[in-house]
């Protein structure tokens, strides 16, 4: 059997990206197709693909809604650069806001400048930015035997939790934003998130970390 080429490696790389960002779309509580996940390698070629197996990462690119209101909306943006740069952040803001969307993420292929970032940090009181690298993207860490279930609290949820065991917020355990959990979730600070684990005595016992 011929080894597949580098650009079969690379479609093969896009198509487990593609697949686990909108896994992690759909967990965050946007509408997505169920086909954009199930899809296979060679329908993901069929779709995606352009002349010399090469994906078009352009096209890859969808805003989606939470599914309970519609007017909540993200956009996923993939970056063809090999190096994220200024320029490419203001491609990505141009388009939200000619779509009127404030929160987008942004995926690339390799690396992110220094420069990039602080458009991240600059326009966090308008936008709220992510940014993924493709490698980042390969598995779906929540998927991991390991990885117990999370599940974020609502603000409701949040307050009661805290007076049922008469916390404060600095009472609880904190998990970072920097946490690829985290990162998955889209965890903002301030927020709770309800980890539930198996138990061999309970059955299963959720203990509760805040994004500090």
């Amino acid at each position: 059997m011929a080894n597949p080429s580098d650009a079969d490696v690379a479609v093969a790389r896009l198509w487990k990206v593609n697949r686990t960002i909108h896994e992690l779309i759909r967990d965050r509580g946007y509408a997505v197709a169920n086909e954009e996940i199930s899809m296979s390698l060679d329908q993901f070629k069929h779709t995606y693909g352009r002349a010399g197996s090469v994906v078009d990462r352009a096209s890859l690119s969808f805003w989606a809604h939470l599914a309970n209101d519609p007017a909540q909306q993200v956009y996923v943006y993939f970056c063809d650069e090999r190096s994220v740069g200024i320029k490419d952040m203001k491609k990505l803001l141009n388009i939200l806001e000619e779509k009127s969307i404030n929160r987008g993420i942004i995926i690339f292929p390799h690396t992110m400048t220094p420069m990039a970032r602080k458009v991240i940090v600059g326009m966090a009181s308008t936008y709220q930015l992510e940014e993924f690298a493709e490698t980042e993207l390969l598995v779906n860490i929540t998927q991991h035997t390991l990885v117990p279930q999370h599940t974020i609290l609502s603000s409701e949820e949040k307050r009661l939790l805290l007076e049922r065991y008469r916390l404060k917020e600095t009472q609880l355990p904190r998990i970072q934003p920097g946490d690829p959990v985290a990162r998955y979730y889209g965890l903002r600070r301030g927020q709770v998130v309800k980890i539930t684990r198996p138990s061999e005595t309970a059955g299963r016992y959720a203990s509760y970390r805040i994004c500090f």
